[in-house]
């Protein structure tokens, strides 16, 4: 008979293939679990191999699919031929549901507050039933060309929303506030099925005009004692405003936020009449209370009203796709003149003679245009 230690003796002579030496010996471990799930990877790996046609994801688009629309927009923001070619299939696709929105511009200075409005702002609009879409426009750094791209962290309540898409997108050098293909990604969403599209821009101050020329309605916020009406008389981003908001009205900036309210509203005055017949007006909202968002969404309402009453809104959109056409063009002809055979040697012997001082400027710009 087998005394109780011979038998715990066999079982550890079993599980370690010999008996311990001593009470201090280790038993095998097991192995560390993968960091990244076999199922998940494996999955990736199927995704990445299937490719899209341009006809499927203009279907997946026109459906209301997330994921055919982020890849449109990755495609229509890429540099590469063969991805601008496949974007450019899917927009013609696209192009007849497109136009069935309203498409509002928002700007002003960093931290303003921009971000937590649009995400008040937007919450206000999926009450009344509305599908937003939110181009983002994050600011690139000159020296690393990166972009922190982060305001999707800042709209948790739109980020968890079905009727809600945001995508942010890096300026990637592209002046006026927004980047060089965000119009095609308005496009993009509005095939989605989103009737409302917001475009908040990179907040850099009196050069944002270029928002102006894709939207239909241009919301200006402003902060209280950021400016008087002599601020308002300057021509710029001031005069391309359908509505100035001055945000954080609320605690005890209220009352500064109603008088910069009166100021702006007689700055306005200043400005010649807008074609589209509107009086640009001056109002305060708070992001974080909410206090006066559903005025300004009313505001949005009239101006809508108001323009395709009297033919400027159709009038207006005509006009930003002949601008769209003509920068495009400029930027095209641009692009192919830097690619002729000998132009790079040719500005390089210019840059050397105006080193040297052996030359004038215009001397040079005429000598390598005629060329």
């Amino acid at each position: 008979m087998e005394t109780p230690n011979e038998d715990i003796g066999k079982k550890e002579k079993g599980a370690e293939g010999a008996n311990p030496k001593s009470a201090l010996s280790v038993n095998p471990g097991v192995a560390d679990a993968p960091a990244i799930s076999p199922y998940i990877r494996d999955q990736r790996k199927t995704l990445s191999r299937k490719e899209i046609s341009a006809e499927e994801l203009a279907a997946g688009i026109l459906s209301g699919n997330r994921t055919h629309l982020s890849k449109a927009i990755t495609l229509v923001e890429s540099n590469l031929e063969l991805h601008n070619d496949k974007a450019q299939a899917v927009l013609e696709l696209v192009m007849p549901k497109v136009g069935n929105s309203i498409r509002i511009g928002i700007t002003g200075v960093p931290g303003v507050g921009k971000s937590t409005f649009i995400e008040s702002f937007g919450s206000y609009l999926l009450e009344q039933n509305r599908k937003l879409a939110v181009l983002a426009i994050d600011p690139s750094s000159q020296r690393t060309k990166g972009s922190i791209l982060g305001d999707k962290t800042r709209m948790e309540i739109l980020s968890k929303s079905e009727n809600a898409f945001i995508r942010p997108s890096p300026s990637s050098g592209s002046l006026g506030g927004v980047a060089r293909k965000t119009r095609e990604s308005m496009y993009l969403c509005e095939a989605a099925g989103f009737d409302t599209i917001i475009i908040e821009t990179v907040g850099v101050g009196q050069s944002e005009t270029q928002v102006h020329s894709m939207v239909d309605f241009f919301l200006l916020l402003m902060l209280a004692g950021a400016g008087d009406e002599l601020q308002g008389i300057k021509r710029g981003i001031m005069e391309m405003a359908d509505l100035i908001a001055i945000n954080k009205a609320d605690g005890q900036n209220e009352p500064f936020a109603m008088r910069a309210r009166v100021e702006y509203e007689s700055a306005l005055h200043l400005f010649p009449a807008p074609e589209s017949k509107w009086t640009p007006r001056a109002t305060t909202c708070s992001g974080i209370g909410g206090k006066g968002i559903d005025e300004i969404w009313k505001l949005v309402l009239d101006y809508i009203s108001t323009t395709k009453s009297n033919g400027h809104y159709a009038k207006n959109r005509e006009n930003q796709t002949r601008m769209w056409f003509e920068e495009t063009l400029r930027e095209v002809v641009l692009e192919q003149f830097f690619m002729r055979p000998g132009k790079k040697e040719s500005i390089i012997e210019s840059e050397k003679k105006l080193m040297a001082g052996q030359s004038t400027l215009l001397k040079e710009i005429k000598h390598l245009t005629d060329k």
